[in-house]
């Protein structure tokens, strides 16, 4: 006889709760995001080919992609600085730092936009010094750049963080020891160690900045063939009923976030096998 082995309570928990996450993450996550990518490839060569004969749209993805680049860069400098100050050293005021990082986090980017207009736009705290200057950031490529960089900059410095914290100050302190200056330390001990935590935030920064577009839009008004990126395109294309020209783009920024999720990837498994 074969003999009966009821289910564990424990197991059946288990499996609902997996069941669950993984039902969360379908209706969540997966669902809509296939349909996109589904759609936007469905759409296909027609669709990639009335982006070739449209400037505006050419001109959203170009925009978009010198963003991500500049976000990359000056974050990559700026979001390692940051890390090392709040992890390397010790002032007053420094708590207060480390929570205004996680600012951008917690705050929309509608409102982000909204506030920088405050500072920059018509009637902001800075008009006169601009206008004085002949600068302008509200509604220009520079309140682009300044918004990109707000939503994208805890990234970088949290990643690289969590890597200065978990490694502690063993081999800096030892290479100072045997007579390495700050600078060298930073270049053959520091940056060696830190450089997929820093490959994850740039990569991080990279994606978030080619996805944002309350601020961008807020802040720069989403000007046709000035100051409209590629999601404020889309927004634009889909309320104009140009549905081709919108899942052209898509498809594109689609590929590109296929491309980050590969960089991301095979940066894991570099680290894998250091480990």
């Amino acid at each position: 006889m074969r003999s009966y082995c009821p289910v564990r309570p424990r197991a059946i928990g288990q499996r609902l709760l997996l069941g669950g996450v993984f039902l969360y993450l379908g209706v969540v996550l997966v669902l809509p995001v296939s349909a996109l990518v589904i759609e936007a490839f469905k759409a296909g060569p027609a669709a990639l080919a009335q982006i070739v004969h449209d400037p505006v749209a050419l001109h959203g993805l170009r925009l978009s992609f010198e963003l991500a680049a500049i976000a990359m860069v000056a974050n990559g400098i700026f979001g390692l600085a940051g890390a090392l100050v709040l992890t390397r050293h010790r002032f007053l005021g420094r708590r207060v730092l480390d929570a205004l990082v996680d600012l951008p986090l917690a705050v929309s980017p509608v409102m982000t936009g909204l506030a920088f207009l405050l500072v920059f736009g018509r009637n902001g705290w800075l008009e006169p010094a601009l206008q004085a200057g002949g600068w302008k950031v509200a509604f220009a490529y520079p309140g682009l750049v300044v918004a990109t960089l707000f939503v994208t900059f805890p990234f970088t410095v949290r990643e690289v963080a969590y890597v200065l914290e978990e490694l502690g100050t063993d081999e800096e302190e030892a290479a100072a020891t045997l007579g390495a200056s700050p600078w060298q330390t930073f270049l053959r001990v520091t940056l060696p160690n830190v450089r997929y935590g820093l490959g994850y935030g740039v990569i991080l920064t990279t994606a978030r900045s080619l996805g944002e577009f309350g601020a961008v839009l807020v802040l720069g008004g989403a000007i046709s063939g000035h100051t409209q990126t590629a999601t404020t395109f889309i927004y634009n294309a889909l309320e104009e009923r140009q549905e081709a020209s919108a899942y052209g783009v898509a498809l594109i920024l689609a590929l590109a976030s296929v491309a980050v999720l590969a960089a991301l990837e095979w940066l894991k498994r570099q680290r894998r096998k250091e480990l």
